[in-house]
């Protein structure tokens, strides 16, 4: 199947929006509520915590306001998963009260009952989570670490006796992540935590949950300008060998991230049971001119990937993360009503061997995969300049693109189009970027930083870009070169803004193949 129609010139909203079949059904009443991103049915939500996969069901936790669409309350609501995909909202895990806020934090199935707080024959499921002590509270103004547990599989919750477990007297020491070392040190809990204003990763050591032991502290390293929060701390095999492997240690920062406001980040190094030493720090200290943070490990180059940390439990090795799909600069003013925010898909992290430097790549849960056909398949053909309209409705979809752009300007998409709006993802050749410009994209003026142009560097590969698109009903998440960068970003379109196109701006590109898959 070819593409429809030409238009000479720039790329415009409005020739991107002549073309198209029927607008794909949604709820006028909630036109931006995602079809394959979690959220709540009602009310705030932001940090994915607590996530754990447990005899066959996946468990997200996440920071909820049960009472209303801001930020307040905080308590941990509950979702479940068979396959990542599909998810149900359960009650409410841990509420808050009149002397905490339940912040961010981990849990872990405690198979040995090393806690004592199950049986051998009935283990229990630990939470470790930030108490935010309130002025009722003796505590009041502090943070500091508690745990709760459950013996049915997390439908109920029991909040531990002798909370705080961990108290440093500290008012921004939050967000422990807690996982099972079985190395050279030893076999015990560890905790990975944040002293966030410090720009600091705090680690203890623990053999039963309840009592912690200080081992080592990390940073403040690479990028700085805002407060760290929700670390983690795994291993990964490079190229899937074991005997190669590096240790990955992600931040979370706000603001100060490489889009501006919040972003997540990584290093790459090792871990001997007591401290992370990394292997690609680039400086340390408070320098953040553009050029620096850009050598930094990113997570994700977009303004809407924030608070991203891994499922405990999943047995086969994989390591599964999701992130809080939006942004601190203007979170609690996006245009969906009675919800707000949505998780991101989940991504598959792994590490590669890349021109001899170790990379991380990402691979999203993929929604359509199974999918018959494309709903739309062009190419291999010359891509002239101009737009070239396609014969595509695509509001929830996967698009799988591959461009040659030879001697090219540059090359790119519209998605998302209609008369007077469009977000538009293009590569600059010789800068060899990849910018994903969502200033035209819809309701776009409820704040000012909204409007925004992302931007990363994309080696080209063999003179070739391969790009997978995820977009849903409010969400554009761009993998490029096989997730070796992406870009996420919110987007708030009319519902009849489904156009799709692509363009070439100079002589000499080809559109190697294009596939777009719906359901």
């Amino acid at each position: 199947m070819d593409v429809l129609t030409t238009t000479a010139g720039a790329p415009s909203a409005s020739a991107a929006g002549t073309a198209g079949p029927a607008t794909p059904a949604s709820s006028a009443a909630d036109p931006f509520r995602p079809e394959w991103h979690f959220t709540s049915e009602r009310n705030w939500l932001n940090d994915p915590n607590g996530m754990v996969y447990l005899n066959g069901t996946y468990h997200l936790f996440y920071q909820h306001n049960p009472f209303g669409p801001d930020w307040g309350n905080m308590s941990w609501g509950h979702a479940t998963s068979r396959d990542l995909l599909s998810w149900e909202e359960q009650p409410v895990a841990i509420p808050c009260d009149e002397r905490e806020a339940i912040f961010s934090g981990s849990a872990v199935f405690d198979q040995h009952n090393t806690s004592g707080l199950g049986t051998a024959g009935n283990p229990p499921l630990v939470a470790i989570y930030t108490s935010a002590y309130s002025d009722a509270s003796p505590l009041g103004g502090r943070q500091a670490q508690s745990l709760a547990y459950s013996l049915d599989e997390g439908t109920t919750w029991t909040k531990y006796s002798g909370n705080p477990v961990l108290d440093r007297a500290s008012a921004d020491f939050r967000d422990p992540k807690v996982f099972r070392y079985d190395g050279g040190a030893g076999s015990y809990w560890v905790m990975v935590a944040v002293e966030a204003v410090e720009r600091q990763v705090v680690l203890y050591k623990s053999a039963d949950l309840k009592s912690w032991e200080y081992l080592s502290t990390f940073g403040p390293a690479n990028a700085t300008g805002g407060v760290w929060e929700c670390p983690d701390l795994f291993e990964l095999p490079v190229d899937g060998n074991p005997a190669d492997s590096r240790w990955v240690l992600i931040v979370n920062i706000n603001p100060g991230g490489i889009a501006g406001g919040s972003a997540g980040q990584y290093f790459l190094g090792e871990f001997d049971g007591v401290a992370f030493r990394s292997g690609s720090t680039v400086t340390e200290g408070l320098q953040q001119d553009g050029s620096l943070m850009r050598e930094y490990g990113w997570l994700d180059w977009g303004r809407d990937y924030y608070a991203a940390v891994s499922f405990s439990g999943i047995a086969d090795g994989r390591r599964i993360m999701i992130g809080w799909m939006n942004n601190w600069d203007y979170a609690g003013s996006t245009p969906t009503g009675g919800w707000r925010s949505a998780m991101s898909l989940p991504r598959e992290v792994s590490l590669a061997r890349l021109d001899g430097k170790v990379v991380l790549r990402q691979a999203a849960i993929d929604p359509f995969e199974g999918a018959i056909s494309p709903g739309v398949r062009c190419g291999p053909r010359p891509l002239p300049p101009g737009v070239l309209e396609l014969p595509a409705s695509a509001a929830v979809a996967r698009i799988d693109v591959e461009f040659e752009p030879g001697t090219a300007n540059s090359v790119g998409l519209l998605v998302r189009a209609g008369r007077a709006e469009r977000t538009v993802l293009s590569y600059d050749v010789e800068e060899g970027l990849l910018r994903l410009d969502r200033r035209e994209s819809g309701q776009a003026g409820f704040h000012h930083s909204f409007p925004s142009v992302e931007a990363v560097a994309v080696p080209l590969q063999d003179g070739r870009l391969r790009l997978k698109i995820y977009l849903d009903r409010c969400s554009v998440e761009v993998f490029a070169q096989d997730g070796l960068a992406t870009i996420t970003d919110l987007v708030f379109p009319a519902e009849a803004s489904t156009a799709l196109a692509v363009f070439a701006e100079g002589e000499g590109a080809h559109l190697v193949a294009l596939d777009v898959v719906g359901r």
